[in-house]
């Protein structure tokens, strides 16, 4: 039975483990998001790689640390590109983490091909409350790429996905990491400020990417990742008050982190047969 000292212990090895490494993530993802993925994957000490190139991808991913797919602007050659990529991931035992931006109703050629893409079982799988929701089978109303939905609502449709992965990651004011093998994690913090930067949620999938470039536990993995994030946030709306300054100092921010930082994070075990919060 795991406790929160111990987890954090294991973020903190995972965090030193990354900047001695600096793995090589390699990324598939929308147009809005590339720069700034790019930038945070650069922030927290990983090295990213943005190809989505069809003749490419496959021999990429392979030497890639891990992969990172994001359907929020897929073209035709883009989405050939993530199933290259995905082969090429799962010949080599590369992780890889998919983030079904835009999963819905409306968008069904994008939503065809996620499904398509879980058949695969990618070891991640992130996404806001109303993606997962949809994922999950239980119809929500989203607004674009938005969520409508809290985090929490969907917690016990999203224990269905735990067939298609290991991990599901929910963000939202609370984060909910779902495995078999911690249960659900309830991680707080962050800023409101968050929502107003584009492309957050994208970059945030790329950085759970660099996590488990250097672990074998992709519920570990996602943990470390929006911990790191949530401080990160946290930290960066101390000091900003406006949102284009709050981007910057973000990016500052998950750079300085250290692993003491850690101990500083709130993290909760989730009781669905009781409905209840509990404490480690």
């Amino acid at each position: 039975m795991y406790n929160k000292t111990d987890i954090i212990q294991q973020i903190q090895d995972l965090w030193q483990k990354l900047q001695d490494q600096q793995p090589l993530v390699h990324c598939i993802t929308n147009s809005v998001a590339s720069n700034f993925a790019a930038n945070v994957l650069l922030a927290i000490g990983a090295s990213p790689a943005m190809i989505d190139n069809p003749f490419e991808a496959e021999q990429f991913a392979q030497i890639a640390g891990a992969l990172s797919i994001n359907t929020g602007t897929p073209t035709t050659e883009q989405t050939q590109a993530m199933f290259k990529a995905v082969k090429g991931a799962n010949t080599a035992g590369t992780p890889w983490i998919l983030d079904p931006v835009g999963y819905g109703a409306i968008l069904n050629w994008r939503s065809e091909t996620v499904d398509d893409l879980l058949t695969f079982q990618p070891h991640i799988i992130r996404g806001n409350a109303s993606e997962i929701a949809a994922l999950a089978g239980n119809q929500s109303s989203a607004k674009g790429v938005d969520s409508t939905l809290q985090s929490d609502q969907v917690l016990q449709h999203a224990q269905s996905l735990l067939n298609s992965s290991p991990c599901i990651a929910i963000s939202g004011a609370t984060d909910y990491i779902l495995s078999q093998e911690f249960g659900i994690i309830a991680i707080t913090g962050g800023s409101v400020l968050q929502p107003k930067v584009t492309a957050m949620g994208c970059a945030l999938g790329a950085v759970c990417a660099a996590y488990h470039a250097v672990s074998q536990s992709s519920a570990l993995a996602a943990i470390a990742a929006h911990c790191h994030f949530a401080l990160a946030a946290q930290n960066a709306a101390e000091q900003t008050h406006g949102i284009g300054s709050f981007q910057v100092a973000f990016l500052d921010a998950l750079d300085q982190l250290r692993p003491e930082d850690f101990n500083h994070i709130d993290l909760k075990h989730i009781d669905l047969k009781h409905n209840q919060l509990n404490s480690f």
